[in-house]
């Protein structure tokens, strides 16, 4: 027992440590890039507010969030505090902004975070759809996982194709290289992602796995995670110049052997830094390689700081 609490001791003493470096960090560094001091007049629709015709799909700073689906599930006050990402309806993220999405799905369709699972896909397709159908130039990078333990859904491709197939932008490396308005009207790059089903290939309406990378790692220190997004980012080809989508996430995950394990009070640890990662990215002089940034219980000051950078590099003011 006494080893117990000398570790947990230790552990609490690290996790007030490592916030305190990053508020000072902030203190020191402040909050200040390009394009900082921009707000998006219409959240929903700013990517048309940047002009369709400027903005490259190399060049959007997707704000996205992560398990972006949870917002109802499992047991309200049992199970779903320890594994709830967001707060909000996928169709309401949407509107606030946010342009990639995080969805894990089990072997019936059923949107899941680990063990526990919530609303069938068809519910998030219809958030989606209804989105579409609200504006006319926004576009939007869907991953949808089969989720770690979990089958692959059956005949899954064939029936997002059904649902989707109107708005899908194929799999081909020259569209990072284009403008939303030359997509157009296609508007959902969805990324697929089975446990074992063959991955899709170059011309399919689905992008594999190999277009949307991230470095995870398993922590609930935030300045640990803060430094590995860095360090990462840093090791990444400039956005410009890659075929790929990379992907930095603003969040740090409960730990069992802690006893807070709860996702809200554990990620608001690192939630309120993405402004200082966006500047700390300019000072490592990594910010060209900025490209989705996701975060748990997105807001709309995460938001407009992807959407203010993205607006700098339109305007070639970085």
């Amino acid at each position: 027992m006494g080893s117990l609490f000398s570790k947990q001791f230790e552990r609490r003493k690290n996790i007030k440590a490592e916030k305190k470096t990053l508020c000072d960090l902030n203190e020191n560094c402040g909050e200040s890039y390009p394009g900082s001091d921009y707000r998006p007049a219409d959240r929903k629709n700013w990517m048309a507010g940047l002009g369709v015709d400027k903005v490259y799909i190399n060049k959007i700073v997707w704000p996205g969030t992560h398990d972006s689906a949870t917002n109802k599930i499992g047991i309200p006050f049992i199970t779903r505090p320890f594994a709830q990402c967001q707060s909000l309806s996928v169709y309401q993220q949407l509107v606030k902004g946010t342009r990639v999405l995080d969805i894990r799905v089990n072997e019936n369709r059923r949107v899941c975070h680990g063990v526990l699972t919530t609303y069938g896909i068809d519910v998030v397709i219809g958030d989606i759809k209804k989105f579409l159908s609200e504006t006319q130039s926004e576009v939007i990078i869907l991953e949808i996982r089969t989720e770690f333990g979990h089958q692959d859904p059956p005949e899954f491709e064939k029936y997002l194709e059904e649902q989707l197939g109107e708005y899908l932008i194929h799999q081909d490396e020259h569209v990072f290289g284009k403008t939303i308005a030359e997509l157009l009207p296609k508007r959902i790059i969805c990324v697929w992602k089975p446990n074992k089903s063959p991955r899709p290939q170059s011309g399919s309406p689905f992008w594999n796995a190999g277009h949307l990378k991230d470095n995870w790692i398993d922590t609930d220190l935030p300045s640990t995670k803060f430094d590995s997004n860095l360090k990462h980012l840093s090791e990444q080809p400039p956005a410009s110049s890659r075929k790929f989508f990379y992907r930095v996430e603003n969040t740090v995950t409960p730990q069992p052997d802690n006893p807070i394990v709860c996702v809200k009070p554990v990620t608001n640890r690192i939630h309120g830094h993405a402004r200082l990662f966006i500047t700390q990215c300019f000072t490592k002089g990594c910010a060209d390689r900025l490209q989705i940034f996701s975060t748990d219980f997105i807001d709309e000051d995460f938001v407009d700081a992807c959407v203010g950078l993205t607006q700098a590099r339109v305007e070639g003011a970085c």
